[in-house]
């Protein structure tokens, strides 16, 4: 089946180039100059994805996203600008846009966000609901939106709750799904923890251990059949930088970027955080709690701060590493801890092609390990191994709902195993009424 893309740009040059490319993948592409021009093709020719510039000199492409969405609501739009802001951004994935792509525009680019499109257009068609359904209205969303339980050794701690200040937007690849994907970071009031709000079906799925549902090679979370993949970088980048109260709209994965959390970081610092003079919850670690036997172990006991240590051993060219962080501030873990990249072996890859993961892995979003040397980049660290094992930790335990106050020590272990102490600490702890 040949798909039809419309292209809607008052630069010949732009509109030349991406007819160009897409014609040479094997779509079949009109386009025009204007916003009358473009709403006369799609009603006619009915496109499966359309490229819209936000400028156009008859119309606002804002204002033309919306009259499409309502003529199709199952249409994808990519947005594209050479000179729009991150709130331009935001407001076209609010209003139901597909992606935002910058100017100039890359050949990866507009293949990986066609195919991107074309995949979220057929989820779209096969999840339609009537019209009066279509969408959930904000109060049934708001409900949703309900604060992790509270232990009996969750406290109030010394340092207050924290949001953004502005909403912000990030696209990219995910690492596993190997398809483009995009995300959105709103705001929210104090007591409301982060929550995940999938797109397009608009599920909410807490950020808590209860909706973890897979281990394997990274931390995914689900709920009603809707999955977000990836989830630990971000909510590393999160946990280090104090966020307790956040919505993140996402289409199935969180972006990988370039393996690390240093993009988030940067992603955070850019939307400014918001202080919200309520005190936040800590869990207050009373008694050491320990998943695992001999060489293999996680610890996680009593102190006064967070801290976390990682023993690690692979064979060369990695070998025996161990790293000691102590989360201080913001400003330390973006220098130690965030650029630290995910990383992988060659001997896994068929066995993670099999499975179906790593398809968005790529030269330059992870370290590829070979039998003897570091195959495709430099390394950042010495021991950026070690250090990326605590970046992992650091957001997997963010996963309890709270900040923690403790301190953990770690020795070959994965998500699997940060995940495992985390449903311990619930099991051996009751509910408690909020204070």
């Amino acid at each position: 089946m040949t798909h039809t893309v419309l292209i809607i740009d008052d630069e010949p040059s732009i509109l030349a180039t991406v007819a160009g490319v897409l014609s040479d993948e094997g779509y079949e592409t009109v386009v025009a100059e204007t916003g009358l021009a473009g709403l006369s093709l799609f009603e006619d020719r009915q496109p499966d994805v359309v490229f819209l510039d936000i400028w156009l000199p008859d119309r606002d492409g804002l204002e033309l996203l919306d009259t499409l969405r309502a003529t199709d609501p199952n249409v994808a739009v990519i947005m594209i600008s050479g000179h729009g802001t991150v709130s331009t951004a935001v407001k076209a994935i609010r209003m139901g846009a597909y992606d935002y792509l910058e100017k100039p525009l890359s050949y990866t680019q507009l293949i990986e966000s066609v195919e991107g499109a074309l995949q979220y257009r057929a989820s779209q068609a096969k999840n339609l609901k009537p019209p009066t359904e279509a969408r959930r209205n904000r109060t049934e969303i708001e409900r949703d939106l309900q604060p992790p339980p509270l232990l009996s050794i969750v406290k109030n701690g010394r340092k207050h709750q924290k949001t953004i200040k502005r909403s912000t937007v990030i696209y990219g690849l995910g690492l596993h799904s190997g398809t483009r994907t995009g995300m959105v970071m709103q705001p929210l009031p104090p007591n409301s923890g982060i929550h995940f709000l999938t797109l397009p079906a608009e599920k909410v799925i807490a950020a808590n251990v209860s909706r973890v549902a897979e281990t394997d090679y990274a931390t995914t979370l689900s709920r009603d059949g809707e999955n977000i993949r990836t989830v630990e970088h971000l909510l590393s980048a999160l946990h280090a930088a104090g966020i307790t109260n956040l919505l993140i709209k996402v289409h199935g994965e969180i972006p990988v970027l370039d393996g690390s959390a240093l993009e988030f970081c940067k992603v955070i610092e850019e939307a400014g955080i918001e202080g919200q003079r309520v005190a936040r919850k800590e869990l207050v670690v009373d008694r050491p709690y320990q998943v695992g036997e001999g060489k293999k172990r996680l610890i996680l006991e009593p102190y006064d701060g967070f801290a976390v240590s990682y023993q690690l051993r692979y064979p060369a060219p990695i070998g025996d590493q161990f790293f000691d962080f102590d989360l201080e501030s913001f400003e330390h873990y973006r220098a130690e801890i965030a650029p630290a990249r995910t990383f992988g072996f060659m001997r896994d890859l068929k066995m993670m092609s099999e499975l179906g993961l790593g398809s968005g892995g790529r030269l330059d979003n992870f370290i590829l390990v070979g039998e003897d040397n570091v195959i495709n980049t430099e390394l950042r660290f010495p021991d950026e191994f070690v250090r990326h094992k605590i970046l992992d930790i650091i957001g997997d335990l963010y996963l309890l709902g709270f900040p923690i106050r403790g301190k953990v020590t770690a020795h070959f272990t994965g998500h699997r195993d940060n995940i495992e102490i985390l449903r311990r600490i619930l099991r051996e702890n009751p509910s408690a009424l909020a204070d």
